[in-house]
């Protein structure tokens, strides 16, 4: 099986044979983004442009094998930046029309999920997944192993990733923020500033169990740093770092938990970009732990978009008997994340690479 996934500002093909991860080349656009501070869609559509023939190849290589092998390809249809998408889709259903096999529109984030089996097995029936990247921040009740999935809850207004970007902007680190986060953060008090967690305490936590919202703390240091600043205060970037990352982490994990105790699930995944945050690894390893949860994260590479994510989905579709998409399937930048394989036609005003 095949992946390739180009979501957003990864060229990320994967090739899998059942649960065996042959080759994963992944080729990031990041630092053309960089000098802007975000991802550039059009950049972001024009560096797929350009990294997908050399990234298929190279992952083809890495394999072992040639395109005639492939039994199958699965290519994210969605969710995304719909340009760069189109790139993904585009490509998938030429090659799958070219070597005749079956094609799957897949969800990028039920990938985030299925990806685990490769490092740790199978998954169990029920699963709650926290997915956690600079798009999204979704809490996910996961049947059918991986190919069943009902969300639960998710951001409200700002994802993790984003706000991890955000802060780091404010403390002048670079873009991405997250991984420059969580470096600065080792050197740091986690305690040193208390901020404020979203949707944690009161009517809010009643109203909004499963939801996350973070513009509230990326805001609070916001005017936080104003207020040093207007003193004449020194920021120490490492305090600020840790205080913020931990006000994150800690929200993250607690929902996840209790989603787990609330649903009498004893399993948790993880997944997506900011699952490779080594505080957030080490908080849930400790707070799963103390309930008698079962905690799943792939290793860092497998978080970050990918293209073995894609493929390990394909693949588990296939061997559970799933029919595949066509060569029809819109490619749309908001698919629901419980529609895990796309096979319905594009409706109006929705982009379809056919």
């Amino acid at each position: 099986m095949l992946g390739i996934e180009t979501s957003c500002d990864e060229t990320g093909i994967g090739v899998v044979r059942g649960r065996t991860l042959l080759s994963d080349a992944v080729a990031s656009s990041v630092d053309e983004h960089a000098r802007f501070g975000g991802v550039v869609p059009e950049v972001a559509s024009r560096a797929h442009l350009e990294a997908m023939a050399p990234t298929i190849e190279r992952a083809c290589g890495q394999a072992g094998i040639r395109l005639g092998d492939l039994d199958a390809i699965a290519v994210t249809a969605g969710p995304g930046l719909v340009g760069s998408l189109l790139v993904g889709t585009a490509t998938a259903k030429a090659l799958a029309l070219g070597l005749g096999i079956p094609l799957y529109g897949v969800n990028h984030l039920a990938g985030h999920v299925v990806v685990d089996e490769l490092e740790h097995g199978p998954l169990p029936d029920g699963c709650i997944a926290l997915l956690v990247s600079g798009g999204h921040t979704s809490l996910v009740l996961v049947r059918g192993q991986g190919t069943d999935l009902h969300p639960l809850g998710a951001t409200l207004d700002d994802a993790a990733g984003e706000a991890f970007d955000k802060v780091a902007r404010l403390l002048d680190l670079p873009f991405p923020g997250g991984p420059w986060i969580d470096r600065a953060a080792r050197e740091g008090a986690a305690d040193a500033i208390d901020f404020p967690r979203g949707l944690m305490i009161g009517n809010d936590a009643a109203r909004y169990p499963y939801d996350f919202s973070f513009s509230g703390v990326k805001s609070a240091v916001l005017r936080w740093i104003r207020k040093q600043q207007s003193e004449g205060a020194a920021i120490s970037v490492p305090d600020v770092a840790a205080s913020f990352q931990e006000a994150v982490v800690d929200v993250l994990t607690r929902k996840a938990i209790a989603a787990c105790r609330d649903h009498g699930i004893d399993h948790l995944v993880l997944g997506g970009g900011v699952a490779a945050n080594s505080r957030l690894r080490a908080l849930a390893e400790e707070r799963c732990a103390e309930q008698g949860i079962e905690l799943r994260i792939p290793r860092p590479g497998l978080c970050t978009d990918n293209g073995a994510m894609i493929a390990a989905l394909g693949a588990k579709l296939v061997s559970n008997g799933m029919p595949p998409s066509g060569l029809g399937f819109p490619t749309t930048s908001t698919l629901a994340l419980s529609t895990v394989v796309s096979d319905e036609p594009a409706p109006s005003g929705v982009s379809s690479s056919q």
